[in-house]
């Protein structure tokens, strides 16, 4: 894989806990960064997944209603009670 570098800005107490992080993990400020990065990019695919698949599901009429989400949820709560 290529590796390319980019620039940004950060206030220096972050930039702190980023080098002391990654001294006690003992890896370099970019190993941390980069998987900071690999983790926002996954949680962000898995979100824009989960939403267009939520709108495929309505628009496909997949749906409940406001009361049987409130009836099944009221049948959980006194199970746990």
């Amino acid at each position: 894989m290529t590796k390319s570098t980019i620039t940004f800005r950060t206030d220096e107490t972050r930039k702190t806990e980023l080098d002391l992080l990654a001294k006690s993990l003992n890896r370099d400020r970019s190993f941390i960064i980069n998987e900071a990065i690999d983790n926002h990019l996954t949680m962000y695919d898995w979100q824009i997944r989960h939403i267009k698949q939520g709108l495929a599901d309505v628009n496909a009429g997949r749906v409940i209603s406001h009361e049987d989400v409130k009836t099944r949820i009221g049948k959980l709560r006194d199970q746990c009670s």
